[in-house]
Protein backbone atom coordinates (compact mmCIF):
# COMPACT_ATOMS: atom_id res chain seq x y z
CA UNK A 1 0.00 0.00 0.00
CA UNK A 2 1.51 3.46 -1.00
CA UNK A 3 1.75 5.73 2.12
CA UNK A 4 -0.86 8.53 2.88
CA UNK A 5 -0.16 11.42 0.32
CA UNK A 6 0.89 9.94 -1.84
CA UNK A 7 -0.16 10.73 -5.45
CA UNK A 8 0.46 7.72 -8.33
CA UNK A 9 2.28 8.95 -11.33
CA UNK A 10 -0.03 8.74 -14.34
CA UNK A 11 2.40 7.12 -16.90
CA UNK A 12 5.91 5.86 -16.95
CA UNK A 13 7.16 6.08 -20.82
CA UNK A 14 9.41 6.76 -23.07
CA UNK A 15 9.15 10.21 -22.67
CA UNK A 16 9.33 10.22 -19.23
CA UNK A 17 13.29 9.59 -19.51
CA UNK A 18 15.74 11.98 -19.13
CA UNK A 19 19.66 12.36 -20.47
CA UNK A 20 21.28 15.20 -18.75
CA UNK A 21 24.09 15.82 -21.03
CA UNK A 22 27.38 17.93 -20.27
CA UNK A 23 28.02 19.31 -16.80
CA UNK A 24 24.05 19.86 -16.49
CA UNK A 25 23.51 16.42 -14.24
CA UNK A 26 26.06 18.34 -11.57
CA UNK A 27 23.89 22.03 -11.73
CA UNK A 28 20.75 20.18 -11.17
CA UNK A 29 22.23 17.61 -8.17
CA UNK A 30 24.86 19.32 -7.24
CA UNK A 31 24.81 17.36 -3.74
CA UNK A 32 25.51 13.99 -5.23
CA UNK A 33 28.85 15.10 -5.96
CA UNK A 34 30.03 17.59 -3.74
CA UNK A 35 28.27 16.53 -0.85
CA UNK A 36 26.16 19.64 0.33
CA UNK A 37 25.87 23.16 -0.70
CA UNK A 38 26.81 24.19 2.25
CA UNK A 39 30.49 25.48 3.90
CA UNK A 40 31.57 22.00 3.35
CA UNK A 41 30.47 21.88 -0.36
CA UNK A 42 31.50 25.51 -1.17
CA UNK A 43 35.63 24.87 0.63
CA UNK A 44 35.34 21.62 -1.37
CA UNK A 45 35.40 23.48 -4.28
CA UNK A 46 39.13 24.98 -3.49
CA UNK A 47 40.23 21.42 -2.66
CA UNK A 48 39.52 20.29 -5.50
CA UNK A 49 41.65 22.93 -7.76
CA UNK A 50 43.64 22.09 -5.16
CA UNK A 51 44.66 18.54 -5.17
CA UNK A 52 45.42 18.72 -9.14
CA UNK A 53 48.04 20.94 -8.56
CA UNK A 54 49.35 18.40 -5.64
CA UNK A 55 49.42 15.73 -8.19
CA UNK A 56 52.06 17.84 -10.37
CA UNK A 57 53.91 18.36 -7.34
CA UNK A 58 53.81 14.28 -6.47
CA UNK A 59 54.97 13.25 -10.07
CA UNK A 60 58.11 16.23 -9.49
CA UNK A 61 56.82 18.88 -11.83
CA UNK A 62 55.27 21.50 -9.02
CA UNK A 63 57.24 22.64 -6.55
CA UNK A 64 54.74 25.87 -5.07
CA UNK A 65 51.28 26.14 -4.74
CA UNK A 66 49.65 29.48 -4.16
CA UNK A 67 45.85 30.16 -2.75
CA UNK A 68 44.37 33.04 -2.72
CA UNK A 69 40.98 33.84 -1.18
CA UNK A 70 39.98 37.13 -3.43
CA UNK A 71 38.45 40.54 -2.07
CA UNK A 72 35.25 39.07 -4.40
CA UNK A 73 35.40 35.71 -2.34
CA UNK A 74 36.34 34.12 -5.35
CA UNK A 75 39.20 32.01 -5.41
CA UNK A 76 42.35 31.95 -7.05
CA UNK A 77 45.00 28.63 -6.55
CA UNK A 78 48.19 28.68 -9.08
CA UNK A 79 51.11 26.19 -9.28
CA UNK A 80 54.30 26.20 -11.60
CA UNK A 81 53.68 22.14 -13.28
CA UNK A 82 53.11 21.43 -16.52
CA UNK A 83 49.71 22.84 -17.31
CA UNK A 84 46.79 21.31 -18.76
CA UNK A 85 47.57 20.36 -22.72
CA UNK A 86 46.29 22.55 -24.56
CA UNK A 87 46.69 20.91 -28.22
CA UNK A 88 43.16 19.95 -30.01
CA UNK A 89 41.67 16.39 -28.98
CA UNK A 90 40.22 14.79 -32.06
CA UNK A 91 37.98 13.08 -31.05
CA UNK A 92 35.95 16.59 -29.40
CA UNK A 93 37.36 18.58 -31.70
CA UNK A 94 38.50 21.01 -28.80
CA UNK A 95 41.55 21.85 -26.97
CA UNK A 96 42.22 19.31 -24.07
CA UNK A 97 42.10 22.26 -21.57
CA UNK A 98 38.34 22.70 -22.26
CA UNK A 99 37.85 19.47 -22.65
CA UNK A 100 38.68 18.23 -19.01
CA UNK A 101 36.73 21.28 -17.79
CA UNK A 102 33.71 21.04 -19.68
CA UNK A 103 33.38 16.85 -19.23
CA UNK A 104 32.93 14.51 -16.38
CA UNK A 105 35.55 12.14 -16.09
CA UNK A 106 38.46 13.25 -18.26
CA UNK A 107 41.52 14.05 -17.32
CA UNK A 108 45.23 12.66 -17.23
CA UNK A 109 44.45 9.70 -14.44
CA UNK A 110 42.93 7.29 -16.25
CA UNK A 111 45.16 5.90 -18.59
CA UNK A 112 48.25 5.26 -16.47
CA UNK A 113 50.72 7.99 -18.77
CA UNK A 114 50.22 11.34 -17.90
CA UNK A 115 50.85 10.38 -14.09
CA UNK A 116 52.65 7.47 -12.83
CA UNK A 117 51.95 8.78 -9.47
CA UNK A 118 49.32 10.74 -7.89
CA UNK A 119 47.16 11.34 -5.12
CA UNK A 120 44.38 9.53 -6.34
CA UNK A 121 41.15 10.41 -7.95
CA UNK A 122 40.14 12.67 -5.02
CA UNK A 123 36.69 13.57 -5.66
CA UNK A 124 34.70 15.02 -8.39
CA UNK A 125 37.31 16.82 -10.83
CA UNK A 126 37.59 20.21 -12.13
CA UNK A 127 34.86 20.23 -13.86
CA UNK A 128 32.67 20.08 -11.72
CA UNK A 129 33.94 23.44 -9.95
CA UNK A 130 33.29 25.09 -13.10
CA UNK A 131 29.80 23.75 -13.17
CA UNK A 132 29.38 25.66 -10.00
CA UNK A 133 31.08 28.70 -10.17
CA UNK A 134 29.11 31.69 -11.48
CA UNK A 135 32.49 32.03 -13.16
CA UNK A 136 35.79 30.44 -13.92
CA UNK A 137 38.69 31.69 -15.63
CA UNK A 138 41.94 29.46 -16.58
CA UNK A 139 45.19 30.55 -17.47
CA UNK A 140 47.50 27.97 -18.79
CA UNK A 141 51.48 28.24 -19.31
CA UNK A 142 52.73 25.79 -21.52
CA UNK A 143 54.12 25.20 -25.15
CA UNK A 144 55.65 28.95 -24.86
CA UNK A 145 52.75 30.92 -24.49
CA UNK A 146 50.23 31.76 -21.87
CA UNK A 147 46.92 30.58 -22.88
CA UNK A 148 43.10 31.63 -21.72
CA UNK A 149 39.45 31.07 -21.52
CA UNK A 150 36.65 31.93 -19.26
CA UNK A 151 33.34 29.98 -18.52
CA UNK A 152 30.03 31.07 -16.94
CA UNK A 153 28.13 28.12 -15.51
CA UNK A 154 30.43 25.51 -17.27
CA UNK A 155 29.98 26.83 -20.33
CA UNK A 156 32.31 28.16 -22.85
CA UNK A 157 32.16 32.17 -23.31
CA UNK A 158 35.83 32.42 -25.00
CA UNK A 159 37.45 30.09 -26.99
CA UNK A 160 40.79 28.72 -25.66
CA UNK A 161 43.05 31.67 -26.56
CA UNK A 162 46.82 32.28 -27.43
CA UNK A 163 48.89 35.09 -25.82
CA UNK A 164 52.15 36.56 -25.22
CA UNK A 165 55.14 34.50 -24.78
CA UNK A 166 55.97 33.56 -21.24
CA UNK A 167 59.73 31.47 -22.53
CA UNK A 168 60.41 29.16 -19.40
CA UNK A 169 57.53 29.79 -17.69
CA UNK A 170 55.13 26.83 -17.19
CA UNK A 171 51.84 25.94 -15.09
CA UNK A 172 48.11 26.71 -14.48
CA UNK A 173 46.27 29.81 -12.49
CA UNK A 174 42.48 29.04 -12.09
CA UNK A 175 40.19 31.38 -10.86
CA UNK A 176 36.36 31.09 -9.77
CA UNK A 177 34.01 32.27 -7.96
CA UNK A 178 31.03 29.77 -6.51
CA UNK A 179 27.36 30.54 -7.88
CA UNK A 180 25.46 32.11 -5.28
CA UNK A 181 22.19 30.04 -7.07
CA UNK A 182 23.42 26.81 -5.73
CA UNK A 183 25.24 27.29 -2.74
CA UNK A 184 23.61 28.85 0.79
CA UNK A 185 26.40 31.65 1.27
CA UNK A 186 29.82 32.12 -0.85
CA UNK A 187 31.95 33.08 2.38
CA UNK A 188 35.06 31.53 2.99
CA UNK A 189 36.62 30.58 6.12
CA UNK A 190 40.40 31.12 6.67
CA UNK A 191 40.71 28.55 8.82
CA UNK A 192 39.23 25.60 7.39
CA UNK A 193 41.33 26.11 4.21
CA UNK A 194 44.64 26.91 6.04
CA UNK A 195 44.09 23.30 8.29
CA UNK A 196 43.29 21.43 5.17
CA UNK A 197 46.51 23.19 3.23
CA UNK A 198 48.66 22.60 6.40
CA UNK A 199 47.82 18.71 6.34
CA UNK A 200 48.53 18.84 2.48
CA UNK A 201 52.05 20.14 2.86
CA UNK A 202 52.86 17.57 5.51
CA UNK A 203 51.65 15.20 3.48
CA UNK A 204 53.31 16.24 0.25
CA UNK A 205 57.22 16.79 1.29
CA UNK A 206 58.83 20.05 0.24
CA UNK A 207 56.24 21.16 -1.32
CA UNK A 208 55.68 24.98 -0.60
CA UNK A 209 51.81 25.83 -0.08
CA UNK A 210 50.76 29.77 0.57
CA UNK A 211 47.66 30.65 1.50
CA UNK A 212 46.86 34.71 0.98
CA UNK A 213 43.57 35.92 2.09
CA UNK A 214 43.18 39.50 0.05
CA UNK A 215 39.78 40.76 2.34
CA UNK A 216 39.78 42.78 5.06
CA UNK A 217 41.21 40.39 7.11
CA UNK A 218 44.39 40.66 5.30
CA UNK A 219 45.84 37.27 6.27
CA UNK A 220 48.16 34.86 5.09
CA UNK A 221 50.21 31.27 5.69
CA UNK A 222 52.76 29.28 4.24
CA UNK A 223 53.59 25.79 4.75
CA UNK A 224 56.86 23.84 3.77
CA UNK A 225 57.64 20.79 5.22
CA UNK A 226 61.29 18.81 3.96
CA UNK A 227 60.35 16.36 6.39
CA UNK A 228 57.27 15.21 5.14
CA UNK A 229 54.91 12.90 7.99
CA UNK A 230 57.87 12.92 9.97
CA UNK A 231 57.19 16.48 10.41
CA UNK A 232 53.55 15.40 11.15
CA UNK A 233 53.99 13.62 13.55
CA UNK A 234 56.21 16.12 15.39
CA UNK A 235 53.59 18.20 14.56
CA UNK A 236 50.90 16.70 16.20
CA UNK A 237 52.79 15.33 19.40
CA UNK A 238 54.03 18.64 19.92
CA UNK A 239 52.14 19.14 23.19
CA UNK A 240 52.93 15.48 24.37
CA UNK A 241 54.95 14.12 26.39
CA UNK A 242 56.85 11.13 24.27
CA UNK A 243 58.25 7.87 25.50
CA UNK A 244 61.26 8.10 23.08
CA UNK A 245 62.46 11.22 21.90
CA UNK A 246 63.35 10.40 18.43
CA UNK A 247 60.78 9.87 15.74
CA UNK A 248 60.76 6.73 13.63
CA UNK A 249 60.64 6.90 10.25
CA UNK A 250 61.55 5.25 7.17
CA UNK A 251 60.17 4.93 3.45
CA UNK A 252 61.08 3.33 0.36
CA UNK A 253 60.36 3.91 -3.25
CA UNK A 254 59.67 0.83 -6.01
CA UNK A 255 58.49 0.95 -9.61
CA UNK A 256 54.98 -0.35 -8.37
CA UNK A 257 54.77 2.68 -5.55
CA UNK A 258 55.60 4.22 -2.86
CA UNK A 259 55.55 4.13 1.36
CA UNK A 260 56.42 6.56 3.53
CA UNK A 261 56.46 5.65 7.34
CA UNK A 262 56.28 7.83 10.49
CA UNK A 263 55.75 6.86 14.25
CA UNK A 264 56.10 8.17 17.81
CA UNK A 265 54.49 6.94 21.01
CA UNK A 266 53.46 9.18 23.66
CA UNK A 267 52.11 8.67 27.00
Amino acid sequence: MAPRGYVKQSSYDVQDIQVLEGLEPVRERPGMYIGSTGPRGLHHLVFEVVDNSVDEALAGFASSIKVVINPDNSITVADDGRGIPVGVMPKYGRPAAEVVLTTLHAGGKFGGQGYKVSGGLHGVGVSVVNALSEWLETDIYRDGHHWHQRFERGTPVTDLQKLEQCAGKTGITVSFLPDSEVFEEVEFDFRVLAQRLRETAFLTRDLRIELVDDRAEGESVEYQYAGGIRDFVAYVNRDKDAIHRSIISFDNETPEGQVEVAMQWNS
